[in-house]
């Protein structure tokens, strides 16, 4: 079998791969650091176009989105809920299937199955419109994807934290979501 040239892409295609990546990196800080501001949310730099802004939320109540400008793109990831304890297929059936909804990112596992969602934002496309939408992305989708989660993969946890509670006489307000999850036994009149 034998292998193929690449055909050329044309007399300026080997200076545009080769261009010098740096000044559009530059560019991506700059937005991605000027957006954070103006949104008056937590975040610090822990490295040169390394970001991490704490988004705030209803049901989870906060999310860490780390926000990585690199030579090509910005990397975006931020961390969801652990690896379920049981229901498996279901949650990630789930999870594969609301992917079919979201635009910028996407819910991936890590390899101890922990639920990020991920995605990368190439360099051209960064301004403040795009890094404000995608950290509303982040934000609104852990928010609204966390309870679902929960239910489909720890409901025997749930339960279990239920009549714990109850039986200590501890507050359950927390736990209000997920009533339908409480020990009938246990429930009150």
């Amino acid at each position: 079998m034998a292998v193929r040239p690449v055909p050329s892409r044309g007399p300026d295609y080997a200076a545009e791969v080769h261009e010098d990546p740096e000044p559009a990196r530059e560019r991506a800080v700059a937005v991605v650091r000027s957006v954070l501001v103006e949104l008056d949310l937590p975040w610090r730099e822990s490295g040169p176009g390394l970001f991490s802004v704490s988004l705030p939320g209803t049901h989870k109540l906060l999310t860490e989105c780390a926000l990585e400008v690199g030579r090509y793109g910005v990397g975006i990831r931020a961390f969801v809920a652990r690896q379920p304890d049981e229901n498996h297929v279901a949650v990630y059936r789930w999870l594969l299937q609301r992917n079919l909804k979201l635009r910028t990112v996407c819910f991936s596992l890590d390899a101890t199955g922990d639920v990020y969602l991920t995605g990368t934002l190439a360099l051209p496309a960064v301004t403040e419109v795009s890094i404000d939408q995608v950290l509303g992305e982040v934000g609104g989708t852990a928010d609204s994807c966390f309870n679902p989660i929960l239910e489909l993969g720890f409901a025997s946890s749930i339960t279990r934290e239920w009549a714990w509670r109850r039986a200590r006489g501890e507050s359950t307000a927390n736990l209000a979501a997920f009533a339908h999850l409480a020990p009938r036994d246990d429930a009150a009149p």
